[in-house]
């Protein structure tokens, strides 16, 4: 049994704001050597989601974000507020849709379905600069 971890940043500008990130979580599986396993991306960040779903412009840019706002929308008193950041909303946000997303590796490759990408979702109210982990557990090749 082998293990396998990389890591890379990416820059988002706020507010739900969807990236794919497939491919680099393809080239860490690959990178990985491990054919057979599963692999776990993670951001270890309060306020963003790791997410497997279809990247489509308007699911992506207009129905997740009606959605988050009507299931915890920006302009609510939240509690957390009240100590001085705005982003209660978006914490909230991220504890529904979770900071990682586990998928079986086969043959070296992530076992996607045909219209599932891996997506970071960045949740926060501003721009930040976000770590995505991806880790590899399995057989390495003979």
């Amino acid at each position: 049994m082998a293990t396998y971890r990389q890591s890379f940043s990416i820059e988002t500008r706020g507010e739900v704001q969807a990236i794919d990130v497939t491919d680099r979580v393809a080239l860490a599986v690959r990178t990985s050597r491990i054919r057979e396993g599963i692999a776990c991306v993670f951001t270890p960040h309060s306020t963003a989601a790791i997410v497997a779903n279809e990247w489509e412009r308007g699911l992506i840019e207009r129905d997740l974000p009606a959605a988050l706002d009507r299931l915890a929308p920006r302009g609510e008193s939240y509690a957390h507020n009240a100590a001085g950041d705005p982003n209660g909303h978006a914490h909230l946000r991220a504890a529904f849709l979770g900071p990682s997303v586990t998928f079986p590796v086969a043959d070296g490759r992530p076992m996607l379905g045909t219209w599932q990408q891996i997506l970071f979702v960045e949740l926060d109210v501003r721009k930040r600069t976000r770590e995505v982990v991806v880790q590899v557990v399995g057989d390495p090749p003979p």
